[in-house]
Order: structure tokens, then sequence, then C-alpha cells
């Protein structure tokens, strides 16, 4: 597929990023594919589910980044992919997957996805969503107690024992990578727009060459 425009969207947990990749999906539809890093956790199968709670899931190896790297690639040469699933009601990949189509638009989104060097060549554009610590975990509370089935007491003791510890650690220092940073993620409505005319200004001109081509 010719021009492929790859978008990373990092950022904390609870910062924002899937809002904005859903407004930017909802600006452009067809035109956009996402891949999603989470999907991207190793499989366990071999570990009891009392295991695989204890698993550290905020540390870069927890991802299979070398597959979603070869995905992302196949994706840009115009071939579909099946991407894994992960189910995080029992801390592990499920034998399900995702048919993901080529698109003109890839966004790539992820907390750690600006870790890895080879996945940032992949990517035309890479933005940072930076929200507030306190914002990040309240929404991340809500998150996984209403639609992942956790408890309080997990969700908090995790945050606690490993998500803030590997933010300070991993997740922060990537901001580094970022050709934009993003405050307040979604909500910040002028940096949103000018994402927005970019991705435009590349359709466009995908559709002029189409054109004169």
């Amino acid at each position: 597929m010719q021009d492929v425009m790859v978008i990373g969207i990092a950022g904390g947990t609870g910062s924002g990023k899937t809002t904005i990749t859903r407004k930017l999906m909802q600006h452009f539809a067809g035109d956009v594919s996402v891949i999603n890093h989470d999907n991207y956790y190793k499989a366990h199968h071999e570990m009891s589910y009392e295991q695989r709670c204890k698993l550290n899931y905020d540390h870069p190896n927890a991802f299979d980044t070398e597959l979603m790297v070869q995905d992302l690639k196949n994706l840009r040469q115009g071939k579909s992919i099946y991407c894994p699933v992960y189910d995080y009601s029992i801390h592990d990949r499920s034998d399900k997957t995702i048919l993901i189509n080529p698109a003109k638009v890839i966004i790539v989104e992820g907390i750690l996805i600006y870790q890895s060097r080879e996945l940032c060549r992949q990517m035309d554009i890479k933005i940072f969503v930076d929200t507030d610590a306190d914002v990040r975990i309240l929404r991340r509370i809500v998150r996984d107690v209403r639609d992942r089935g956790r408890s309080l007491d997990s969700v908090v003791n995790q945050y606690l024992n490993t998500v803030k510890p590997m933010h300070e650690q991993f997740v922060e220092p990537s901001k580094r990578n970022a050709d934009i940073i993003i405050p307040e993620g979604g909500h910040n409505q002028v940096a949103l727009e000018m994402v927005i005319e970019r991705v435009r200004a590349h359709l466009q001109k995908g559709t002029e060459e189409g054109e004169n081509g």
C-alpha cells in the first residue's frame, strides 16, 4: 500500500490515549485501522491464574513487541493481519484473534510503544498524551472495576506495586521519543484539531496523487 501514515499514541494508563484514537476514527472512519499494544501481552498458558495475577504487566518484557512490529510492517505493505486478543479477566491471551485490514492511516496505541526503537522506526508521528497522575489513577480504577471485573483492592495494589513505579521507570522517560506532547489528552481540543488537520492533509495528498496518476 502506497504512502501509509502510522501514528503512535502513547502515555500513562488512563491518560486519554483511547479518547484521541476514538476521535480520529470518528473523523476518518474507513481510512483508519488501530493496532493496540495491550493485545500483544505474552501468552502464559503454562501458569496458574494465581501465578499470572502476580506478573508485572507494566514492564516492556510483558509484551510480544516483536510480533507487533511484524504485524505493523505487514499492514504497511497492504496485508491484513490477525491480531491476538488478550483476556483481562483471566490475565492471559485468549484463543481468539481480530482481523485488522490495512488502511491509509494506522494508529498504534499503548503505554510502552516508545520503549522499542524498532517500533518507533515504523511511526511517522509519535504523540504522547500527558495527564496528571491523580486523574489517571481515578480513571484506571473506574475502568478496571467497571469493565474488567477487578476488585478495588486489586486495582490499588497493582497501581502502587507495579503501575506507578513502571510508569516512572519506563513510560515517563519514553516521552522524549515523542514528536508531539498533548496535555490533558482527548480534552485538548486545540491539539486534537492540529492532529486531525495533519491526517486530513495526508489523506488529501493521497487522493490528489491518485487522481493525477
